[in-house]
């Protein structure tokens, strides 16, 4: 059903700027200065005592990872270097993360490897395990991760045969959406079957894992996360593609349909709707990408469009839509859910986007209201290379401590980086290795430690300390 325009419109008058700050995080500032200042008081003459974040970074003696003083971090799996409980080396590529409670305190970690193409062109691809293979020329794929209470650490295979398996997400019956980030059909880059689905994973009962089938009911495109509401079962999902720029979409079950463990293979592939954005400002202006909010607090009508054909068998399914059918975004990322609703990042803008240049956005889907909110917006970073300023939201997390940790995929320096309620920064760790970017940021599921890859070669940490909760203002 869409959203009425002039309804909207009456309510954003009302509303005000006020509107637009829901959730958990608001305007994040670049500024170094901003990083570990003092908290103000809160208007009523009490201070809250202590600073923002944990401290100044502390360069790494092993040069893996600068974490705040008091914190340290340990190796769970390093491509090349730990083994599989079968006996192969770790696969590389590390990218999104999800973790799991499992028996006895354990945890359970479902992994993603972004290995796009033939199996040849990476020396660790993801191994072949019997029965778990949906394309045996494809390298890509998951390994379930198991960390037990004393620190022991096994690996095995989930899912193999999958391309450029980027992030994904957690269901709420617990088991991971791995998303493939390729359009690639059959024949093409070697493949020997079509490729750019969701598959589903569970960490905890390997026999289901087994004769993976895709979820062609999400369609078929560059996927990069999804989430699923809890409440009404509609499907969340990202899209990382140019020319043009890529969507968000949103997927409704067929009538009747319940969500639960290995349901989602079940379904035929025309199942439901898959629908793409097509936002409207407070006037009931047509926006036709994200690129054009500027200002924190900006909040957009959103109506669903029903996608043609959403397997593209002829043509891709973000250039199924005409000029002004659509509302777009560069670089469409990481998702989660939290406070009723789906945080969505698009990483930057530049040339190929209509509007202003940004180094950033995490917006807030609204499914009640209908609405989209951005939450974030970073300028664009001018000095990459120095350390202090971010860049490049991707992967990210809802902090038990309170606001969002992000892990960022921009030029030069890379962080993984907090932010408060009210939109203050913070840095939590600094990649002192390499280059690589951060992926699959994620706590446990008590709160005590938080993981994260290096996604190059292939680096799952463990990051404990003393956590705390953030201050809001």
């Amino acid at each position: 059903m869409s959203l009425n325009r002039r309804e909207f419109t009456k309510q954003s008058a009302a509303a005000g700027a006020a509107l637009a700050l829901t959730g958990a995080v608001g305007t994040l500032a670049t500024a170094p200065q901003a990083l570990a200042a003092e908290d103000h008081e809160d208007g009523h003459g009490h201070g809250h005592g202590h600073r923002l974040g944990y401290g100044e970074l502390v360069p790494d003696p092993d040069g893996v990872l600068a974490l705040p003083e008091g914190f340290t971090y340990r190796v769970i799996t390093h491509s090349g270097v730990t083994r599989l409980e079968s006996g192969e080396f770790t696969p590389s590529h590390h990218d999104g993360t999800a973790t799991f409670a499992g028996p006895r305190g354990t945890t359970y970690l479902v992994n993603n490897h972004e290995l796009k193409g033939p199996r040849a062109k990476w020396p660790h691809p993801v191994p072949l395990a019997e029965g778990l293979v949906y394309d045996p020329a494809a390298a890509g794929g998951c390994t379930v991760v198991e960390v037990h209470r004393d620190g022991t650490v096994a690996e095995w295979v989930g899912i193999a045969g999958t391309s450029t398996n980027c992030a994904g997400g957690r269901t709420p019956w617990g088991t991971w959406l791995t998303c493939e980030e390729t359009e690639d059909l059959a024949g093409k880059n070697g493949m020997t079957k079509d490729h750019g689905y969701v598959f589903e994973v569970d960490p905890q009962h390997p026999r289901a894992n087994r004769d993976p089938k895709p979820v062609k009911a999400f369609g078929r495109y560059a996927h990069e996360a999804v989430v699923i509401d809890p409440r009404r079962g509609h499907a969340y999902l990202t899209e990382d593609a140019s020319g043009p720029n890529g969507l968000f979409f949103r997927w409704v079950p067929p009538q009747g349909f319940e969500h639960g463990r290995g349901r989602l293979a079940g379904l035929a592939d025309n199942a439901g709707l898959l629908q793409a954005p097509k936002c409207f400002d407070s006037a009931g202006r047509y926006v036709d990408d994200l690129s054009r909010a500027t200002r924190i607090g900006t909040v957009y009508g959103v109506d669903w469009i029903d996608v043609p054909d959403r397997d593209a068998r002829k043509l891709p399914v973000r250039k199924q839509f005409a000029e002004g059918e659509v509302t777009r975004a560069r670089k469409l990322e990481g998702m989660w859910w939290a406070d009723g609703g789906a945080y969505i990042v698009s990483s930057y803008a530049r040339e190929e986007s209509p509007g202003t240049p940004h180094d950033g956005q995490v917006w807030f889907y609204d499914p009640r209201r209908r609405t989209l909110t951005l939450q974030v917006l970073l300028g664009v970073n001018a000095t990459p290379d120095e350390d202090g300023a971010f860049d490049g939201p991707d992967n990210i997390t809802v902090s038990p401590y309170g606001g969002l940790v992000i892990a960022e995929d921009g030029e030069g320096v890379q962080h993984l980086f907090g932010a408060t309620e009210s939109g203050r920064t913070y840095p939590i760790a600094r990649n002192d290795l390499n280059g690589s970017e951060f992926t699959g940021v994620v706590f446990s599921p008590d709160g005590d430690t938080l993981f994260a890859n290096i996604q190059d070669p292939g680096i799952m940490l463990a990051i404990t300390g003393p956590w705390r909760r953030q201050p809001r203002r």
